[in-house]
């Protein structure tokens, strides 16, 4: 399996309902360290996974709609807890969504999966993969 990764970071604030997440039930701050990986089984026609730059573009953009943005007043998240796993789960959706509607370039239609990877610090990350 080949794979080619592409990074970015976001800025959100948020905050979460339930004991669990004890004080970051409380509006607060994260900022994310974002790494979206693409796969493969064989390379493309240009021996190659996916066009870096246009990951990279791309990966800016779907991170665009979520960075400086206070979650809670997002409709899109209303009554959800916008947790780190939840977001690499949003992120991967979008570029899923990106590489169906060929934003990626045609040779991206050979991808066989995205993985997002979303960390929140030195020692903790969480991340969601998905098949195309």
């Amino acid at each position: 399996m080949f794979s080619v990764t592409v990074r970015d970071h976001i800025m959100i604030a948020h905050s979460f309902r339930g004991e669990v997440f004890g004080p970051a039930q409380k509006l607060h701050g994260a900022t994310f360290v974002v790494d979206a990986t693409f796969r493969r089984t064989d390379l493309d026609a240009d021996n190659i996974v996916v066009d870096i730059g246009l990951a990279t573009q791309k990966l800016g953009s779907v991170l665009a709609d979520l960075n400086y943005r206070n979650l809670d007043d997002d409709p899109a998240f209303e009554g959800i807890n916008t947790s780190t796993e939840y977001l690499a789960k949003v992120i991967a959706d979008r570029l899923a969504d990106a590489v169906h509607a060929g934003e990626l370039g045609e040779g991206a239609h050979g991808l066989s999966g995205i993985s997002v990877t979303l960390h929140e610090s030195h020692v903790a990350s969480a991340g969601y993969e998905r098949s195309l």
